[in-house]
């Protein structure tokens, strides 16, 4: 029933801490979940900034170097990073000579030679002469040069297709290149040096109808040199198959294409 104007009022009063709660409209932040959020943004942060750095060299550091920066010590025997000395600036004959006295010296200079007795001049009477007569220690010419001789001499010409003065077909070119792969100092001393060039020799005669394809094979050779006349010189040589490294998955280039490589490309000065 209403109660009316004259009727008293009753009045409760709640304790304080008895008060109703009331709730605000807008939801209240969740402390773990701004923390987990937080975490998140930082970690793709540190992601990014390891993946900007990944291809970022260190300076000092790189190949041929230690963690220190400095570059590795020379020694008879040592591994394929190259010393860093500048290839020979002078020639003979079309041959780099004038080899620093060293061991370093001793394993560009082996190289080099490598390379020219291993050139389709060598085939030539007149040109082989000519290379042994620049590369040869003065007091082994007479020895190398009957060796070689009899080596390239003879009937060797005939077995690559070539005539008895070294010369192609009309319309092949005879391709004859050793090309060193590395070089390693198998003895050294200030007035004899050993030295092991490993190589793949290429040989055949390129053309459309050529009987005697160009073919890669891989040897090792080993050239004695002796220091003579203020240079590194030849004494003597020998040769051993391999290693031999597995053929890729590559199809052989045409006729046509080996003939172009052959003539366009030229040969490199060699220095460790």
């Amino acid at each position: 029933m209403p109660l009316s104007d004259d009727q008293p009022h009753t009045r409760t009063r709640l304790p304080v801490g008895e008060q109703p709660f009331s709730q605000p409209a807008g939801r209240q932040p969740r402390p773990m979940r701004t923390l987990l959020a937080v975490l998140v943004v930082v970690t793709l942060l540190v992601v990014a900034i390891s993946i900007a750095n990944r291809g970022k060299a260190d300076p000092g550091t790189g190949p041929g170097r230690s963690a220190d920066g400095a570059a590795p010590t020379a020694a008879a025997g040592a591994g394929p990073a190259p010393s860093g000395d500048q290839p020979v600036g002078t020639t003979n004959n079309g041959i780099a000579g004038g080899f620093p006295h060293t061991d370093q010296g001793a394993q560009s200079a082996a190289t080099n030679y490598a390379v020219a007795i291993g050139s389709a001049e060598m085939f030539r009477t007149d040109s082989r002469h000519t290379i042994v007569a620049t590369i040869a220690d003065p007091a082994a010419v007479t020895a190398l040069q009957t060796r070689l001789d009899q080596g390239f001499g003879g009937d060797t010409p005939a077995r690559y297709g070539l005539d008895a003065q070294g010369r192609a077909p009309k319309g092949l070119t005879f391709v004859s290149r050793t090309v060193p792969v590395g070089a390693k100092s198998a003895a050294y001393s200030d007035g004899e040096a050993k030295v092991e060039v490993w190589s793949t020799n290429l040989t055949g005669l390129a053309g459309e109808r050529s009987v005697q394809p160009v073919t890669a094979n891989w040897l090792t050779l080993t050239l004695t040199l002796r220091w003579a006349g203020g240079d590194w010189k030849l004494a003597d040589y020998a040769s051993r198959p391999g290693p031999v490294p597995l053929t890729g998955d590559q199809q052989a280039a045409t006729a046509e294409e080996i003939t172009g490589a052959v003539q366009q490309f030229g040969g490199f000065r060699y220095a460790r």
